[in-house]
């Protein structure tokens, strides 16, 4: 077991290995953002992220189109 001066400077590498493991990695909001929108619109190719959300913009911006057949099941 690591004591005093040993200790700090096992936590000091441990705590850079991790900083470079993190930014190696990084994190892009995009590309999640992204991925969440799985609906899209067949009238204006508008993506959505979940059906009721895709069944409102349908009713509210295309009402004399025809309801697309994934929606009919959904409930407001």
């Amino acid at each position: 077991m690591a004591r005093g001066h040993q200790k700090f400077q096992s936590q000091q590498k441990n705590a850079k290995k991790q900083a470079e493991i993190k930014k190696s990695k990084g994190h892009d909001q995009k590309a999640a953002a992204k991925a969440a929108l799985v609906y899209t619109c067949s009238v204006c190719r508008t993506q959505m992220p979940d059906p009721k959300t895709f069944k409102q913009h349908f009713e509210s911006k295309h009402p004399k189109s025809p309801m697309p057949p994934e929606l009919l099941s959904v409930e407001a």
